[in-house]
């Protein structure tokens, strides 16, 4: 795996989540708190969840102090009364990903990364276990704004992938 091919996928997580956003922004205020739920959460728990596994992995992948990462630090859903709140937040945290990213070679993604002396893997498997995450806590997110009539739309890889590519043309 290179630098490249991660920024990719990140890139991807972030089409993703911004059609997301979007179509959350058009909801009245109350069905982004609304209680419904596909799995476990509800659609503000959802995102606000993602947000905070894309940012404590991040610290701990950094080697943060666990105090800044685990559950004490963990983001809370009524911090984020609404979808400007969640969407201003994650844009800051976006910036300091892609940054951190970009300082990354492709020896530092090969190399193996642990945590508290367990056994561990490449450093590219966590971020790609990130992004995984991030599409599993999307597709709950894109079902619930369906379900409250404002699909956000195809949101597949390859979509993302061909929409770039016209956009170059």
């Amino acid at each position: 795996m290179r630098v490249t091919d991660i920024e990719i996928l990140f890139n991807h997580l972030y089409w993703v989540r911004d059609r997301l956003l979007e179509a959350a922004a058009r909801l009245p205020p109350e069905r982004f708190v609304s209680p419904d739920t596909v799995a476990t959460r509800d659609l503000r728990a959802t995102l606000v969840h993602e947000l905070d596994v894309e940012s404590s992995w991040r610290r701990r992948l950094r080697g943060a102090p666990a105090e800044t990462w685990g559950p004490d630090a963990e983001l809370r859903p009524a911090d984020f009364p609404t979808v400007g709140t969640l969407a201003e937040r994650w844009r800051r945290d976006e910036a300091e990903m892609r940054a951190w990213l970009a300082g990354l070679s492709d020896e530092a993604l090969s190399a193996v990364w642990s945590d508290a002396g367990e056994p561990g893997f490449p450093l590219w498997f966590y971020l790609v276990h990130v992004q995984t995450h991030a599409l599993q806590q999307f597709s709950d997110a894109a079902t619930l704004l369906a379900r409250a009539g404002q699909s956000p739309g195809e949101l597949d890889f390859l979509w993302y992938a061909d929409t770039r590519a016209r956009r170059r043309r």
